[in-house]
């Protein structure tokens, strides 16, 4: 493989050899030399520092992140001293093609000075932050540091605030990716918060405000860098990170396709890639109605739904393992690029609780802000009820869904599969909350609550009179359900009311998408006050 650092090489030679045959006085000729073989030596002590621990070096890492011969670095030598023998700063910046798509890039090198910030580091991260939003491309930070560095006090710290201003800046307005391919911590852990995803790796990526050994000294507690904050517990308990990857190779895999489903900017539409419709879809549209079982309490994976969905059966989840009693993910309709959120039946019923809120939330939000369409899943019993809910703040993060959802300028596509009850109903893009089209299966239940549930409210007196009086309970709730479900549950009232667009077979559903897609592509987001942006709950 040519690396990077191959290719500098290359043309510091080619300048020394052109320098010589055209005027052998010329006064940067040893210079340059010197130069050269300084980023080699830089490049072997990297090799020998990273990989006894099993990682690669920035430069390997940019060498598998971009298209093959397309990254130009910028700032190879700022922040070193050629003469002293200091090949550069510890973080190497530029600009390469993904997939033929340029893509901005800063890579933190752990093998000079731990990867730490300092002033120079901060001063490249920044130029290259700008230049992101001036050329209107994609962004990804490659994190691999001991943090700021303690020889330079408050000017370290400075650079953290300047980088934590830029990128929230650049929010929304181009994507930005964060890999963690080893240590993170302290302040230095906001650099990737406040990015769009983070992508872990099972070993080695680290990220805690707090290290063990504070920890430790502070509250008595030992614990381990991988339980405090290592990928799995960041991808399945606290939900920072997006995806964990099997190796550092996996997770710059992940972040590669991811930005083929993203535009370049707000200000370009989602991609479309050419697709044509063949076999595999009429197969898809035969299997996809025998998922899902005829009992509204069998679970089922809802990711089968989607596979019969989606163009070549392609999904790229995201959040996979955090709050997985909702999905999403990205994948492609018709070549369009789109945002699938769904219910996932297989864990908790498809419930939301307060993680599962924010999940689905934040992704509506990421997708409304570069432009891909929301289609959205529903089969939704509710909210999780208890009192840990209600403490662990189910209205206010609850809230974040019903933000998206209204706020979202983006065509937005549901389709009930099975049921959607209460609340929950109105916050997964139901027509009040200005879903564009709303479609439902035969049979799927649309109400206040379950037919069990109801009839138990309801008819709770008359229930008792006929215990009173003898009757098998059971038979009688047994007709009063049975009585609820064909007067309220189903879904006519809501097709009558105008709340469902159309009742359409299971076989129907990718059809009817690729036909909403069509009739949506130029629908535009309009402002109906001026304000300086709303309040979200947070």
């Amino acid at each position: 493989m040519i690396t990077t650092l191959d290719r500098l090489e290359w043309a510091s030679s080619s300048i020394i050899e052109g320098a010589e045959k055209t005027d052998s006085s010329q006064p940067l000729r040893a210079e340059i030399r010197r130069a050269a073989q300084l980023a080699h030596d830089a490049e072997d002590h990297a090799r020998a520092r990273q990989h006894p621990k099993g990682k690669y070096t920035a430069r390997e890492r940019l060498d598998m992140l971009f298209d093959r011969d397309s990254f130009v670095e910028m700032g190879r030598f700022a922040g070193g001293n050629i003469n002293a023998g200091v090949a550069g700063s510890a973080v190497v910046t530029g600009f390469g093609m993904i997939r033929g798509r340029k893509v901005g890039v800063y890579a933190q090198d752990f093998s000079v000075r731990g990867g730490t910030m300092g002033e120079a580091e901060g001063q490249k991260i920044c130029h290259l932050l700008d230049m992101a939003m001036e050329l209107k491309v994609p962004v990804v930070a490659l994190i691999d540091s001991g943090g700021a560095r303690i020889q330079e006090g408050v000017s370290a710290l400075t650079q953290y605030g300047r980088i934590f201003s830029k990128t929230c800046e650049a929010s929304g307005v181009i994507p930005q990716i964060s890999l963690i391919l080893g240590p993170c911590a302290g302040g230095a852990v906001y650099c990737p918060a406040l990015t769009d995803m983070i992508v872990m790796t099972k070993d080695n990526s680290y990220m805690f405000v707090t290290g063990p050994d504070v920890v430790k000294a502070a509250t008595g507690e030992q614990i381990s860098m991988d339980e405090l904050g290592g990928g799995y517990v960041h991808n399945a308990t606290s939900g920072v990170a997006h995806y964990l990857g099997e190796d550092e190779a996996d997770a710059i895999d992940y972040v590669r396709t991811v930005l083929a489903y993203l535009p370049d900017s707000s200000e370009e539409k989602a991609p479309v890639y050419p697709y044509s419709n063949g076999h595999a879809e009429e197969e898809a549209a035969r299997r996809i109605g025998s998922i899902i079982p005829e009992s509204d309490r069998q679970p089922y994976d809802v990711v089968d739904v989607i596979h019969c969905l989606v163009d070549y059966g392609e999904f790229l989840e995201v959040h996979e393992l955090f709050a997985p009693s909702v999905v999403v993910g990205f994948a492609c309709i018709k070549g369009q690029s789109v945002g699938i959120v769904a219910n996932q039946p297989a864990v908790r019923a498809g419930i939301l609780d307060v993680d599962a809120s924010e999940k689905l939330a934040r992704f509506v939000r990421l997708c409304d802000a570069f432009n891909l369409p929301v289609i959205t899943l529903v089969d939704v019993p509710g909210y999780k009820p208890g009192s840990d809910q209600e403490h662990a703040g189910i209205i206010r993060r609850g809230a974040k869904v019903i933000y998206a959802y209204a706020n979202a300028s983006v065509p937005l596509i549901t389709v009930i599969l099975r049921k959607a009850f209460g609340g929950a109903y109105i916050v997964m893009g139901s027509k009040s909350m200005g879903a564009d089209f709303n479609f439902a299966w035969p049979h799927s239940q649309i109400a206040v609550l379950g037919a069990a549930g109801a009839v138990n409210i309801i008819h709770r007196k008359e229930l008792r009179k006929a215990q009173d009086n003898g009757q098998n309970v059971d038979e009688v709730r047994a007709q009063l359900i049975a009585d609820y479900e064909k007067s309220t549950v189903n879904a006519n009232l809501s097709l009558e009311k105008g709340e469902i667009d159309a009742m359409i077979d299971p076989a129907q559903t990718r059809e009817t998408i690729e036909r909403s897609l069509v009739l949506l592509q130029n629908k535009r987001g309009r402002r109906t006050h001026q304000r300086k942006h709303g309040n979200q709950p947070l």
